[in-house]
């Protein structure tokens, strides 16, 4: 294959990946889905798995014999070679097997298996922080989008107003300030939506990093904020702590922090090995009983090694643990502390969402009837451009304000299923 073929082929796969992406309408359980599977802190925490299993696979080998070769090659001079041969090679092969090692061994194959199991509990907490993050990232992309659309029917009314008056101010109906007023609100709104498109840029652009989209793939929220906006009824959150993935690894730290200590309690106890090999050596006169050109023989050596003193070294270091078990086990009532006001607050966020939203419903539609009396009266002649134009602004502002108050619920929705260890794959 030539490098023009190689390189059109090439081109034509980047071209069709970001095709794919070209226009992407995405639920959000699609984006979560995809973050699941993209997102570089999961890859990051789904690596350090793979190393700890590495880790837990290299304990296997702690309980079978270590086998070792050497080959030496010497050379040696006077008086030396009056006893040795001058130039001679030895082949050695070693075997070693532990047989007693106060239990580290054991102790060392359980924190491995350990390891392997934090580290799985920290990928779940990484998880549910990406998944919130994705429902915020996602929410504000609906948010934005919503503003823009808002911004544009304000701009309408703007606009319609602004012919309105300007006839009446070419008849010399209404003096020119009336118009000003329209058409500095009319710039303000423009500039408003251009920095509203920047925006919603931004926010695909968040998103896409999240879910691991290209930069410039052009998402857009297939899911509306439509649906209940309920309260939700007072309840204990104390089986929520219990389940949360901080606290399960807390747990698990705590649990190898034990194992730790007790591999260095191991220390205090005495270690057996078994130790044979077999060498072998050929240079001239090497046998130096018989006289021969080659030599072989073996060996065998069992140790026992007891530990007698230290002035306390040993003893200083499972103290040193024990604290740090300790300073653990603070650590993790301390969490649990922090982690139930979390709750709480998540509860408390959640029910004032929904209750903003009954609120600025209710003031949507008295917004609506300003808008709607404003505009009868002033085809009447009985109130000026001015008051219809604070009656647009009124519509306007109260229409933000529910778009805000359903992002808000969704969103503070999102952080309550965190909370209570809901916001899972």
């Amino acid at each position: 294959m030539n490098s023009y073929i190689k390189y059109s082929l090439a081109a034509a796969i980047v071209m069709l990946s970001q095709g794919a992406w070209a226009q992407e309408t995405l639920s959000l359980e699609q984006a979560r889905k995809l973050a699941l599977e993209h997102n570089k802190k999961l890859k990051h925490a789904q690596y350090n798995i793979d190393a700890a299993r590495a880790v837990q696979e290299g304990t296997e080998g702690l309980t079978k014999p270590t086998i070792d070769g050497s080959v030496a090659v010497f050379h040696v001079g006077k008086p030396l070679s009056n006893l040795l041969p001058a130039v001679g090679v030895s082949p050695s092969v070693t075997a070693a097997q532990p047989i007693y090692a106060g239990g580290k061994i054991k102790l060392g194959q359980a924190a491995a298996a350990k390891g392997v199991e934090i580290q799985e509990k920290q990928k779940v907490l990484t998880e549910s922080e990406v998944l919130l993050n994705v429902d915020k990232a996602y929410w504000q992309i609906v948010n934005v989008s919503e503003k823009i659309k808002l911004a544009n029917k304000f701009k309408a009314l703007l606009e319609s107003l602004d012919k309105e008056l300007t006839n009446a101010f070419d008849a010399g109906m209404i003096y020119k300030n009336d118009l000003l007023r329209v058409q500095v609100q009319r710039n303000e709104t423009e500039l408003n939506l251009v920095k509203a498109q920047d925006g919603l840029v931004l926010s695909k652009m968040n998103l896409a990093q999240i879910i691991g989209a290209p930069a410039d793939a052009n998402l857009t929220p297939g899911d509306s904020i439509v649906g209940s906006f309920d309260a939700i009824p007072s309840q204990s959150f104390g089986a929520a702590v219990e389940i949360r993935p901080e606290i399960e690894l807390l747990k698990n730290v705590i649990q190898a922090q034990e194992m730790q200590k007790k591999i260095l309690q191991a220390d205090f106890k005495p270690t057996v090995g078994l130790l044979a090999g077999g060498f072998a050596g050929v240079g001239k006169k090497m046998n130096m009983a018989t006289g021969g050109n080659t030599m072989a023989s073996y060996f065998g050596m069992l140790s026992v090694n007891i530990p007698i003193w230290d002035w306390g070294q040993k003893a200083s270091k499972v103290k040193e643990q024990s604290f740090k078990i300790s300073a653990q086990q603070v650590q993790l009532e301390e969490t649990k502390e922090l982690l139930t006001l979390e709750i709480q607050n998540a509860y408390l966020q959640l029910n004032q969402a929904a209750k903003r939203i009954q609120l600025s419903d209710a003031s949507l539609k008295q917004a609506e009837e300003n808008l709607r009396l404003s505009n009868d009266r002033f085809k009447a002649g009985t109130v000026t451009g001015q008051d219809v134009l604070e009656a647009q602004t009124l519509w306007a502002q109260a229409n933000s304000n529910i778009i805000d108050a359903q992002i808000e619920y969704k969103v503070s929705e999102a952080v309550y299923k965190k909370a209570v260890g809901e916001n899972k794959r």
